[in-house]
């Protein structure tokens, strides 16, 4: 986890012609939710906001804010990013949305899951790794928030599965999904299957083929018998 520290605007003036404005102006509209007092709207520098997300990008970061109006000091609020809006045509980040956070009380975020090693099922079994969950549900304080869950699953063979309850959580962090929700699996892959289906089926072929032939040469030979004149 990592803790920035962002100076940031009120923002007085709401309405869409505003925002539009704030936009050109080179800021990015924003809200602070569970704030004291609701929703606090504030307006964020869009080069600075930037930089710092691409300088830790695939980290979890808690932002200080420091809430001005003008130059004079309002307020300050630990928050950490709960949405990013972004324009539908241009890509363009055009909303943000934050949430206010105690460090001293436990909070609930989503984290990724990270495999790591080669199953032994995909590399010797010809199998496939399949995720059944890609982020993990989990609840510690802000500060032992981790980058990511990772899992080792180079000793899984075909068949074999981790679920929630076998993943091993870092100290202080824990998580509210059950127990049994399936993580990873190796399972047989759709090719491996065909083959193995294609190959099980090619030998009753020639087997109807042949049932088939003697059907008809045993009709001719029976036809022929009964016309063969009777002798007297």
């Amino acid at each position: 986890m990592e803790e920035i520290k962002l100076d940031v605007q009120l923002r007085n003036q709401l309405g869409s012609r505003k925002i539009k404005s704030i936009r050109r102006e080179g800021f990015i509209p924003a809200i602070v939710y569970g704030a004291d007092g609701g929703p606090t709207p504030i307006k964020v520098e869009q080069r600075n906001y930037k930089k710092i997300m691409r300088l830790h990008k695939g980290q979890f970061v808690v932002f200080h804010l420091n809430v001005l109006e003008g130059s004079r000091k309002l307020k300050d609020y630990s928050v950490i990013l709960k949405e990013e809006q972004l324009d539908p045509v241009s890509e363009e980040l055009v909303h943000i949305d934050f949430h206010q956070i105690s460090l001293t009380e436990k909070i609930e975020v989503k984290v990724p899951v990270a495999t790591k090693g080669d199953p032994i099922g995909v590399k010797q079994g010809g199998g496939t790794l399949e995720h059944g969950l890609w982020e993990l549900d989990v609840v510690c304080l802000p500060t032992n928030i981790p980058e990511k869950i990772e899992i080792d699953v180079s000793h899984l063979n075909i068949g074999q599965v981790i679920h929630v309850k076998d993943v091993i959580l870092p100290e202080g962090v824990s998580t509210r999904h059950d127990p049994e929700s399936l993580v990873v699996s190796v399972v047989y892959s759709m090719k491996e299957k065909e083959t193995e289906e294609a190959v099980t089926e090619a030998p009753n072929e020639p087997e109807v083929i042949k049932a088939k032939k003697e059907t008809k040469e045993t009709k001719e030979v029976k036809e022929a018998v009964e016309a063969k004149p009777k002798e007297k």
